[in-house]
């Protein structure tokens, strides 16, 4: 098998071999920004810049060590974040086939799938859903799927790729004061917001089968980026297998193999871990997180992303979810029944984006709980202090 610094040199050549085209794709029409009321982005402020220089005078102390956040191969926005998303209605796409992930995103009764296809090409998409401006994130390096509210006191933020590595993890940076974010955590590293964390909301990474079941009539990220793209190629092949993580400086937590996916949970308040193969084998595993109780599970269906060449065709990985047990005041229990669950309080079947499908409570959902479908040693070397259910 080849190296991990093999397969990323590869991946990013076809990167940044990708970011000399900028026609658009194709497709049929699409609902735009203007459309759904796109909410605009504060204006840049004159500050020291982090992207420049971490260290510059008038800057507090980054959070972490600046020697650690390293060049990940393409500049500042070599990687291009999607900044005029576009979108087609469910019912009109073609391009994806039933087993490939999509990350899942429910905000103010509006469904967005955004392909994975797609995110690995760009990374980040600036959005507005629900009337609540939000950037979705997507790292291939770290396996990690995560949306934030961009909006932070009178600021409505947007952000870029920054081109740099922390952790093997995506640093974002925002277009406002040019301060650097880990992707992972939504906490600012650098640079004039040193310190302030975005609020996170819950997104899953699901197959695209399972979305499109649950939301018909959502609304579906269109390859008509501006950008030319081999959406659909993974320009990472095989980087989910025994190596090492690519440009990863921290300690490897020896309880897990580093590349092993886990279900993460409370990354900067009470972080839990469970294994995703001992999840996918028994269905649900119930626990405690912050003094209440959640449901994680699983189920069989969603490529990986980075397994294969072509992202459809990736080994089967599952999707999970989390979710709180309490439902209008009532505590359920599940297991798993096929694929989906099943409640024993009422005997309804729900699906992996916590609906109930069947039975008597049809159309309740279950409140989700952030968490991210993520490699061990990213997880690890971001929640040191993690229990871990294995």
């Amino acid at each position: 098998m080849a190296s991990a610094r093999d397969l990323l040199a590869t991946g990013i050549a076809a990167v940044l071999l990708a970011t000399s085209c900028t026609s658009g794709n194709g497709e049929p029409e699409v609902v735009t920004g203007e459309q759904f009321g796109q909410v605009e982005s504060s204006a840049k402020e004159a500050a020291p810049s982090a992207l420049r220089n971490m260290e510059a005078e008038g800057l507090p102390e980054p959070l972490v060590n600046p020697a650690e956040v390293i060049p990940g191969g393409p500049p500042p926005d070599g990687i291009p974040p999607i900044d005029d998303p576009r979108y087609l209605p469910a019912s009109e796409v073609d391009f994806l086939e039933d087993e490939e992930p999509v990350l899942s995103l429910q905000l103010g009764g509006e469904a967005r799938a955004y392909p994975i296809q797609i995110m690995i090409w760009h990374e980040i998409v600036n959005d507005t859903v629900g009337g609540s401006p939000v950037t979705v994130s997507y790292c291939p390096l770290c396996n990690t799927g995560v949306a934030f509210d961009r909006r932070l006191g009178d600021r409505v933020l947007d952000f870029g790729t920054s081109g740099r590595l922390y952790q093997s993890a995506l640093v974002m940076y925002d277009r406002q004061t040019e301060s650097l974010w880990s992707h992972f955590t939504g906490e600012a590293i650098a640079g004039v917001m040193t310190g302030e964390v975005l609020e996170r909301i819950p997104v899953a990474t699901v197959s695209w089968e399972d979305w499109l079941g649950a939301n018909p009539d959502g609304l579906v990220l269109s390859r008509d980026t501006g950008e030319t793209r081999p959406y659909g190629e993974n320009p990472y092949p095989g980087y989910d297998g025994e190596d090492d993580p690519f440009l990863f400086r921290g300690e490897l937590d020896d309880r897990l193999e580093a590349k092993e996916r886990v279900l993460g949970v409370g990354v900067n308040d009470d972080p839990t871990a469970v294994v995703t193969e001992r999840l996918l084998a028994e269905g649900t595993i119930t626990f405690d997180l912050d003094g209440t109780e959640v449901v994680a599970w699983a189920v069989a269906g969603t490529a990986s992303a980075l397994d294969s060449s072509n992202v459809s065709e990736g080994r089967d990985v599952g999707a999970t979810g989390v979710f709180e047990t309490t439902l209008d005041g009532r505590a359920l229990s599940f297991t798993r029944d096929g694929d989906g669950f099943t409640d024993a309080e009422t005997g309804s079947t729900w699906n992996v984006l916590g609906e109930a499908t069947a039975g008597p409570l049809t159309g309740s959902m279950l409140t989700a709980r952030d968490h991210v479908d993520t490699f061990w040693f990213a997880w690890a070397a971001f929640a040191p202090d993690t229990e871990l259910i294995r």
